[in-house]
């Protein structure tokens, strides 16, 4: 099974925009790695949404 590519796109573009990481560290994580960066990612932002 392959990850759709779509996807794959917005994560990366996404850790990438939060934590100013590069291509190249991003697209060595495995899978489930980057998804937990995301899920982070998530949860901080909506956590500084509720604060105001």
């Amino acid at each position: 099974m392959t990850y759709a590519t779509d996807r794959l796109h917005e994560e990366i573009a996404y850790v990438a925009y939060h934590f100013h990481w590069n291509l190249e560290t991003i697209l060595d994580l495995e899978h489930h790695d980057r998804r937990r960066y995301t899920n982070q990612i998530a949860a901080f932002v909506a956590g500084a949404g509720a604060e105001g």
